[in-house]
């Protein structure tokens, strides 16, 4: 007995050094903050596994321009392109059951690029877009104030609990005096003050780094996809929580169905990489329609892919659809933007400019010396204000 208690003791001492020495490595190597890599010297290519802002040269372009339109030189006929977007459900099912859970990473990248999905950081820049229209909206006797509202930061606590605001409605009915008052049905997270919709939430790659940050906070996210099996794992999640938290299932190309809240009632809309998946003749009506649900001064958060990113350039001939648009060989779409085309997209829908950047980076395989280069786009669109009475 006494020997298997020294064994037992001297395996969980090693343990616990080999732990300790590896967290000590771990604190001794410093990490590069997002978008601060930079390649200087095309010697070093191969130390890192990501370089950033990477700027291409005419040659660059030219040749991604000319790869694109030779894999694109052969087409799908059209007769056998319908059953892409009409069975695009199917397709998407397919792949989650196959891949189940495991395809995708968890985004954790997101707070960092998209600080607005952060309740106090959203609520702030959108106090600061539409102070005078909240000023009108607010009873003057209301004595429950945000710290957005009275105008203090809240960066250094982001997960504070709220007050209450007043009800969307009310809002709404204090800005336009002259509207008849709509009375809005019960719904989901309408007690919150601050609400988030992810669209084409896939498993929850971005839906739980967000559920387990807005916990006790006085917020709500929405998350939909159109594949029935992908919301069934993001409710079978074990960190799934239906009090601050509603997945289902909604095909935002469907011209009819609805959403299980109002409009203009959403502080922030997530789609990342989910509107490269829709045929480019139906995208503007989507967006379109999203843009409805949010409040003025929510905003519109968009990354997606970019034009002669990587993945566009691998594809064989025969796999495109249209200009820029492919389908892969699980039967799902991709679509390559450009700034342009992004900017059209959102304005067209009403929403106004803060960011839209063209992300360029070179992606680097150090064992097999491979470097590719990869294009992202990444967007921010502010639905505008409203204007007080004159």
């Amino acid at each position: 007995m006494h020997k298997q208690w020294s064994c037992s003791v001297v395996k969980q001492a090693s343990a616990f050094i080999r732990f300790y020495m590896r967290l000590k490595s771990t604190k001794a190597r410093p990490t590069a903050p997002l978008g601060s890599r930079i390649l200087t010297n095309p010697d070093d290519i191969f130390k890192h596994n990501m370089w950033d802002h990477v700027q291409w040269t005419k040659e660059d372009q030219e040749a991604a321009r000319q790869k694109a339109e030779e894999n694109s030189s052969i087409r799908l006929p059209l007769t056998e392109q319908g059953k892409f977007s009409t069975d695009a459900c199917q397709y998407w099912d397919q792949f989650y059951e196959a891949h189940q859970d495991k395809f995708f990473k968890d985004r954790r990248w997101l707070f960092l690029e998209f600080p607005e999905l952060l309740p106090s950081s959203a609520e702030e820049k959108r106090t600061n877009a539409c102070r005078s229209h909240q000023v009108a909206a607010e009873p003057a006797s209301s004595s429950s104030r945000t710290n957005g509202e009275t105008g203090h930061c809240q960066h250094n606590d982001p997960i504070q609990r709220r007050q209450k605001q007043i009800p969307f409605y009310l809002q709404e009915a204090a800005a336009e005096p002259n509207k008849t008052i709509r009375q809005i049905s019960p719904f989901p997270g309408q007690h919150a003050s601050f609400r988030i919709l992810e669209v084409g939430c896939g498993v929850g790659n971005s839906v739980f780094p967000i559920v387990n940050t807005i916990k006790n906070t006085d917020s709500f996210l929405y998350c939909c996809d159109f594949s029935p099996r992908a919301i069934q794992l993001v409710k079978d999640h074990p960190d799934y929580d239906d009090s601050v938290c509603r997945a289902f299932v909604h095909d935002i190309c469907e011209e009819v169905g609805s959403f299980p809240f109002p409009p203009q009632s959403l502080d922030v809309i997530l789609a990342v990489f989910v509107l490269s998946s829709i045929h480019p003749q139906r995208v503007q009506r989507v967006v379109n329609q999203l843009s409805t649900y949010l409040k003025h001064g929510g905003v519109f958060l968009f990354r997606d892919y970019g034009r002669y990113d990587l993945s566009q350039l691998r594809f064989k001939k025969g796999r495109c659809l249209s200009d820029n648009f492919y389908t892969r060989g699980d039967g799902t779409c991709v679509y390559f933007f450009t700034k342009e085309e992004v900017h059209d997209l959102f304005s067209k829908a009403g929403l106004e400019e803060i960011q839209n950047l063209e992300d360029k980076r070179l992606q680097v395989n150090r064992g097999k010396k491979v470097s590719m280069r990869r294009v992202w786009m990444q967007s921010k669109y502010r639905k505008p204000p409203v204007p007080l009475p004159s």
